[in-house]
């Protein structure tokens, strides 16, 4: 018992130093979830215009939020839409095509909020700067061909984007990110299958355009490999909202099976502390991950089957230790021979954010499960 303890203790230092020591990781920067309704919810709420009461943001189940829409004539779900476009572009349970259409509709008042940020001379040339990004960001994101599911401003920003067609496709997948990943990062040029777009892109040509996949930048990431990375509080919050937005997808899109979930670094935290049911997954993949937050296989839902994607050689978080303790760690090495999760080849990748690059056996196999088709 006694060696067990020093043990454990030990591979606690190690996690400490590693995370705390080194590389300056502790400097990363401490991030507050963005949690709760969307922007907009309490006018939501108190808008009484068609003579209903709107379901609640804050306590409406998607199942509840989808019944209610698909009562309501076309004329009047647009007309919510251009009144309350935050709500209803991120309301699980809404249309697809509403909720693209109120995204837009967002994304363009708050392109004219920061242009006039941009401009206004009582504020300083750093806030200038920071406008004109977000502003060329929201621009960027209105052009011919975007369909953007999910947008909310507010922090670092949130963003979900589909590639493929949604509602018609018999199979789907979600792409959930790791670290530093948000509404200005999630399609960086620089290291593509390193961000939720280029690895959703990548899956999206790899099933030969058919399936939709989903770029899902839904939750606030952790900044850097420091205390937020080492910690489960913004997994948590991020597994609430992956868990009510698979819910969501599953009520308003028709596939042969739920969602396929890739999910990446950190992302495996979120999508181990979700737990999907098999009404929300067809299966969980998790890829260059640091532990799902759970001891093994077993602690998640035996229905949905769990896929961990071998750690290819030259992939940094394999210096990680597993372990969890003091709130520091994610347990258990989800590759390790006595996790349970069934394995995917590696072959052919590189680094931390080279598993969803073109020609990996990788990459193959995701396109295989999302397709339904063996990958074994």
């Amino acid at each position: 018992m006694l060696l067990r303890f020093r043990r454990t203790l030990a591979a606690a230092a190690i996690t400490a130093a590693t995370l705390l020591g080194a590389g300056g990781w502790a400097a990363a920067d401490s991030q507050t979830p963005v949690t709760g309704p969307p922007p907009g919810s309490a006018a939501w709420v108190a808008d009484t215009t068609l003579g209903v009461r709107l379901p609640d943001p804050a306590t409406a189940t998607p199942a509840e939020v989808a019944d209610f829409f698909a009562g309501l004539p076309v004329a009047q779900r647009d007309a919510l839409a251009v009144r309350h476009p935050q709500v209803v572009g991120n309301l699980d349970g809404a249309p697809v095509p509403l909720r693209y259409r109120a995204n837009a509709l967002a994304l363009g008042e708050e392109l004219g909020k920061e242009r006039a940020r941009a401009g206004d001379p009582a504020l300083t040339g750093q806030d200038h700067e920071e406008a004109r990004a977000r502003a060329e960001r929201y621009r960027s994101l209105l052009a011919d061909g975007r369909q953007v599911l999910a947008f909310d401003p507010r922090g670092r920003g949130t963003v979900a984007e589909v590639y493929g067609d949604l509602t018609g496709a018999r199979h789907t997948a979600v792409v959930v990110p790791g670290s530093d990943i948000d509404l200005m990062s999630f399609d960086r040029a620089r290291d593509p299958y390193g961000t939720p777009a280029g690895m959703a892109r990548a899956l999206y040509d790899a099933t030969g355009r058919a399936a939709a996949v989903v770029a899902w930048a839904g939750y606030t990431t952790p900044v850097g490999v420091g205390l937020d990375a080492a910690a489960e509080d913004l997994a948590e919050a991020g597994a609430q909202r992956l868990g009510r937005f698979l819910t969501g997808l599953g009520r308003t899109t028709s596939p042969d099976a739920p969602a396929t979930v890739l999910c990446h670094s950190y992302g495996s935290v979120v999508c181990g502390l979700t737990a999907p049911g098999p009404a929300q997954a067809s299966a969980v993949v998790v890829l260059g991950s640091p532990g799902l937050g759970v001891p093994d296989a077993a602690a998640l839902d035996r229905r949905v089957p769990l896929w961990a994607t071998d750690r290819n050689g030259s992939d940094w978080i394999g210096d990680v230790p597993n372990v969890s303790l003091l709130g520091l760690g994610h347990g258990a090495d989800p590759t390790g021979a006595g996790f349970g999760a069934r394995h995917l080849p590696s072959t052919g990748s590189h680094g931390h954010t080279g598993y969803f690059a073109p020609g990996t056996a990788s990459l193959a196999r995701f396109a295989d499960l999302t397709l339904g088709r063996p990958a074994g």
